[in-house]
């Protein structure tokens, strides 16, 4: 049997990731840390969120929950932000701390994972890595 986690701030058990809420909850709520970082904001300054945070509810969710609600190529649209590994590293941290902030379980594992693993291709493809 599966122990679950409690959130410190609420003292409640944490859920894991599993229907669309908890995807629009992540992003939300790592947007926002983004959006408030000193690294990452200048780079995403750009974007229009309401348009934006709605792409990456489908993609999180056709990653997470296999809905296959997003069509698009990710990796191309970042290639002309001008970024480098300081910036995936605290993407990563700030997604981390995001997923472990609102979610335990298996799918909350599997979500940071996937994020670790997007973070690493794309750094080698932009030849980031060494």
């Amino acid at each position: 049997m599966q122990r679950q986690k409690r959130n410190l701030f609420l003292c409640q058990p944490m859920n894991d990731i599993s229907n669309g809420e908890d995807i629009v909850l992540l992003v939300n709520s790592f947007y926002s840390k983004v959006k408030d970082d000193e690294l990452l904001a200048p780079k995403f300054r750009h974007l229009d969120w309401e348009k934006h945070l709605p792409t990456m509810y489908n993609f999180w969710s056709s990653m997470l929950l296999g809905d296959q609600r997003y069509q698009g190529n990710p990796f191309e649209k970042h290639l002309s932000l001008s970024i480098d590994s300081s910036h995936f590293d605290r993407w990563l941290k700030l997604f981390t701390q995001t997923v472990d902030e609102h979610f335990a379980g298996t799918k909350a594992v599997e979500t940071k994972s996937r994020a670790q693993s997007i973070a690493g291709v794309w750094q080698h493809k932009m030849g980031l890595l060494k």
